[in-house]
Parts: C-alpha cells; structure tokens; sequence
C-alpha cells in the first residue's frame, strides 16, 4: 500500500483497501478506512473488504459503514451501475420508460450514509446514463416502488429500506418490470453486471447535476393521489365506515407510515385512528423499541396498548418501519390483548376478501372459478380449506413475496382474478395494484373489517373462530434451531433423504404416518404422477414438507440470511372439530416427535430459540 498508509501484511486486503480509496469520495467513509489501517485493525477490515454483498433475489441488505461488505455511497453506486447496465441489456426502450426510486427514513451519521442520500446517487447513474429517474421526493412506504412500475409501465424499481431490520443496516430492493420483486435468473445477471461496473463512472457521485437533470422526475403527488384512488376499489362498505364508532390505535413504530395510514382511512372514510405520538415520526434510531418489527409482539406494541387503554380503543394496528407489513391486536373480555399471529390474520383478511367479492358478484357465481387467493408455502392452508369449499382455487408459492407477486402477475395475465395472497410473517396483498405485501392497504380494509363486525356485534377473535369452526381449525406452531456448521445441517437433511439406512424418507414419525413429502432442495414430489415438484427447487438451500395421515403439515428449512433451520408446523383439522384442548395437545406431540427424532437437537448440538 501507498506509504503514508502502511500495509497490513495480507496483500489481497491491501489491493481491496487501495481500490477503495481509489474510488471512494465520501469523506467519511474514506477516512475511517485510513483510520482502520493507520490503527493495524485488520479484523475489522477484513469485516468490511472480505467478501462483497451478495445481490440476491432480495437485492442487498446489509449493516451502513465503509468497504465491500457494507451498504455506502460507493457501494450503491456500483450496485446501481450493474443494474443499469442489466436493465439496456433487457430493454431497448429503457431511456423512454425508466425507473423509479424510493427511499425509508434510516440514517447512519457515522457512515454519513442515509436511504434519501442513497437514493440520489442511485438516480444520478441511471441520468447518467439517460435513463428517466422517478425519484420521489419524500420518503414513502414500500409499497409505492411497485405501485408506481405497474402504473406507469416502468422498467424497473429501487427501494432504498431495510424495512424492520435494526437500525444500523439498509438495503436495496429492485422489482421487474411487471411491478413484482425479481426472481431468478435476474438476480445472477444484476450480480455478474455489477462486479463489470465497479469504478464509478465520473457522473455518478454528481448528485447536484442530476437534481437539475429534466431526466429527473419527482412522481410523490401524483403516486400518492393515484394509489389512494385504486385502493377505494376495495371499500365496499362506506356508510357502515361512516358511521363507526370502532376506536383504532396505529404505530407506525417510527418508521414512514403514519402519514399514508391516515390518507388512506381518510379514503376509505373511517374515523382516523388514534397514532401513538412518541412513534409517529420517523426516527432512524427507533429510540422506543429494541427492534423496529412488529412481528415481536407485544414488546413492540406496549405504547400502543397504553393508548388504546387511555382513549377506551378496542383494537391496535402496527406497521412496521417501511410500512409494507401489517400487525394486529385486540383487547379481549378478560383486559389481556391478543396479538393475532400472521396466520390468523391471513385467515381473517382472506376470508374478508371473499365475502366482499361475491357481495360484488350478486347471482353471478360461475365466475368463482377464476377466482385465486395465494400463499407462500410454510403459510397456514386455511385459504386451502375455504377454497375448498367455496368453489376458488388455492396455490401456494415458495417463500417470499417475489414467488406470490410473479404469479399473482402470470395470473391476471391470463384474466384470472387475485382477490388476495399472504405469507405468515405479517405480510398481505389485498390488492392487485401493488403485487408485494403492502402494510398500507392492509390497514385500510382491515379497519373496514373491525368496523363491518362491530355492526353485528363480532369482534376480530369471535370472527376467527366462526372462520375455523365453519371451514376447520387451521392451529400453528413454528420455530427455529441456531447452527453454525453448515455440515451438521447437511447431514440432519441427508438423514432424513436416507432415512434409517434406507434410500428413501421416513413413513412415519414417533407413531404419526407420513402420507407426502415433498423435497424442493432435490425436486422431489410423492403427490405428483411423475414424483416431480411443481414449485421451483434449489440446491443451494434446504427444505422439506411432510405431510401427515392426522391433517398434520410440517415444513423443515434452512434460512438464507440466519444460521437457523426453521420449522413450521400446522394442524388442518376437519370442519366441527372444534375440541381445543385435544388439537394443540395433537400438535404439540407432533412437534415434539418432529423435533425429537428429525431435527435431534442433543446429537446435533443445536441451539433452541432463546424465548423457546
């Protein structure tokens, strides 16, 4: 290295460092890296040059800081360089169409990084370029980025957020032009474009030529106006909205969703929910909670709880920071709040859409055969149970929202209807205009919901049981083992592929026969003719489904962001079985067996989940 610099003794380090500060025009970020070398911290350089961010089907998501391995200026750039070379290799008429960009409140004051500053740089290469950038002006929920592709026929999106992660990280979120996340093979080809488009080109840190650019279009006002308007196609009961008085609490868990919460109650008529002040603002430090994710349950929601108890509320809605997931709760006779789990929550939003559409419909029932509702796979099936019966058809995709929004696309393509898709992790898509979960949409129908039941005196829980006792009680219980050794992993899921010796998977398990397994790291099916699986498989990642002879579901998967195997487990019980204590004790065996003699925690060495 240059001499006033030193060198660390590891010259692959050396080059990366030296690249860096060859590239690198972010004072801050540049003279903490000289700082890391001037001080002989190795390890932690290492940290941030030892392997660079892996663009998946997720895009990025990583801690702010300096070097290859953080979410920066330098590394925004290059992401956004790659990208933009992939998009004039997919897309012809990129310059006449473009892209837009949209960013979530998050700051690092040390990096000097923040999602608004990541944001224009993303748009000073794409007008670098000639490429039209829609930038939004203000920072917006998630789900406008996908909103906006779909409406005005874009070629592609960026969503600078890393929604509910902790406050140090960020991300970069890109959606296709058919308004959903990307899939595979994008994700391959944006990582190879990438690493052929390192150094910036000279434009790209010239944020200021870029604000000035006619290229540079700020769509917030109309997007804002014109997603309010498509989401009232899904208020069916205006006059009941009108005249409630149901009192709703929201957090928006200072992240960016209060305001668009508000604007859409507003649209849909209902009495403004109650928002919790010390968590309305956006705030990158997210000072009130220990992590910005709803998903955590009470602990995120207590401010909330202590509001609704002050102003005599009944219900308390949750976003969490990017505003494109959804949680729910509601005050119980005894005084104790239920936090509804994301799969209860799905039962509830999805049974809702069904009501309201055949409300629609009147005696025009033929068409219920082109009806679809959607779920990620280790999602609860009571979708399944209701679309058994009501005559609509059921799918389920891999997990994420990228699986449901690309074939909730291929779908409408074919002039089918979409009434809803959900995934257990408190993510919703009630509407067709947004194919991505959206935390905004979700909130205006499911107030519409409290406000429908209070008019008949139900609440959300009674609504869930009649749900369950009329369709069948759909109970879960999912959890996860931490393991570092990506060898004992192998090994727990080659066990279970060669089970007892034998070249096949187990028929049963501590008493519970096996009826199904479906292998979608190998792309193996036994319910299928050919015994191929019809979901899209991977090699790279673990996962196995088995089926129970007592209605029981069990899903085993490795994590592709955590050293975790999870495991989601469901128990589809039969319409008017309805003896509570017996089914969780049934799951709770079931569990306990699949835990016992499929994970085997003691000869593994695997760590439980902490609270577990």
């Amino acid at each position: 290295m240059e001499n006033d610099l030193g060198s660390t003794g590891d010259p692959g380090l050396d080059r990366a460092v030296r690249q860096w500060l060859d590239f690198d025009q972010n004072a801050k970020t540049a003279a903490c890296v000289r700082e890391m070398v001037k001080n002989g911290a190795v390890d932690e350089l290492k940290k941030c040059f030892g392997a660079r961010m892996e663009f998946g089907t997720a895009g990025l998501r990583a801690a702010m800081g300096p070097g290859v391995s953080r979410m920066n200026d330098l590394t925004i750039i290059q992401t956004t360089q790659g990208f933009c070379r992939y998009l004039e290799q997919c897309f012809a008429d990129l310059k006449e169409r473009g892209v837009v960009i949209g960013f979530d409140a998050r700051e690092h004051t040390a990096s000097g990084g923040s999602s608004k500053r990541f944001a224009s740089l993303a748009a000073a290469v794409l007008i670098s370029r000639g490429v039209p950038a829609y930038l939004f002006s203000a920072f917006t929920p998630t789900p406008y980025v996908p909103f906006t592709v779909s409406h005005l026929g874009l070629c592609a999106g960026i969503m600078v957020t890393a929604s509910h992660n902790p406050k140090q990280d960020n991300g970069y979120k890109v959606y296709w032009e058919n308004g959903a996340q990307i899939i595979p093979p994008h994700d391959k080809g944006i990582a190879a474009a990438i690493e052929e488009n390192l150094e910036p080109w000279p434009e790209s840190w010239d944020t200021n030529t870029a604000s000035k650019s006619p290229l540079l279009k700020d769509p917030y006002q109309d997007i804002h106006r014109e997603y309010l308007q498509s989401i009232q196609q899904h208020c069916f009961h205006r006059e009941v909205n009108k005249c409630s008085e149901v009192k709703i609490v929201h957090t928006s868990v200072h992240g960016v969703g209060h305001v668009f919460v508000q604007a859409a109650f507003k649209a849909f008529d209902l009495r403004p929910p109650y928002a919790v002040k010390e968590q309305e603002d956006p705030d990158p430090e997210f000072p009130t909670v220990e992590y910005p994710n709803p998903e955590e349950g009470a602990g995120v929601l207590n401010l909330s709880f202590a509001l609704a108890d002050r102003e005599g509320a009944t219900v308390v809605f949750a976003n969490d920071p990017d505003a494109d997931r959804l949680a729910v709760a509601e005050k119980q006779p005894s005084g104790e709040w239920r936090v509804f789990s994301g799969n209860e929550l799905g039962a509830l939003l999805g049974w809702w859409s069904f009501q309201c559409w055949k409300q629609q419909q009147g005696e025009n029932k033929a068409s219920v055969k082109d009806v679809y509702m959607l779920a990620s796979t280790v999602s609860s099936k009571i979708l399944r149970a209701i679309g058994l019966k009501e005559g609509f058809h059921f799918e389920e995709t891999l997990t994420g929202f990228k699986w449901m929004g690309n074939r909730a696309k291929q779908l409408l393509d074919q002039g089918k209807t979409v009434l809803f898709a959900f995934e257990e992790a408190i993510g919703y898509m009630c509407s067709p205009a947004v194919l991505d979960k959206d935390g905004v949409s979700a909130a205006a129908i499911a107030g519409e919901l409290v406000s429908y039941l209070a008019t008949k005196n139900t609440s959300l829980s009674q609504q869930l049981k009649a749900v369950y006792d009329e369709y069948g009680y759909h109970l879960t219980k999912n959890s996860y083992f931490i393991c570092h050794d990506q060898n004992t992993i192998k090994q727990l899921f080659e066990r279970l592929r060669n089970y007892e010796g034998e070249e096949s998977y187990p028929k049963e398990c501590q008493g519970f026969a096996i009826t199904a397994v479906r292998d979608l790291t190998t792309g193996y099916d036994s319910n299928q003719p050919d015994s191929k699986a019809i979901l899209p498989t991977s090699k790279s990642s673990q996962m196995i489904t088995f089926t129970f002879a007592n209605g029981g579901v069990a899903t085993m998967r490795t994590s592709g962001t955590e050293p975790k195997i999870k495991y989601y487990t469901e128990l589809c019980a039969a319409p008017g079985n309805s003896d509570l204590n017996q089914l969780n004790a049934e799951l709770n065996n079931l569990v306990d067996a699949i835990v016992e003699n499929f994970f085997q925690p003691k000869k593994n060495n695997l760590t439980p989940r902490p609270d577990s």
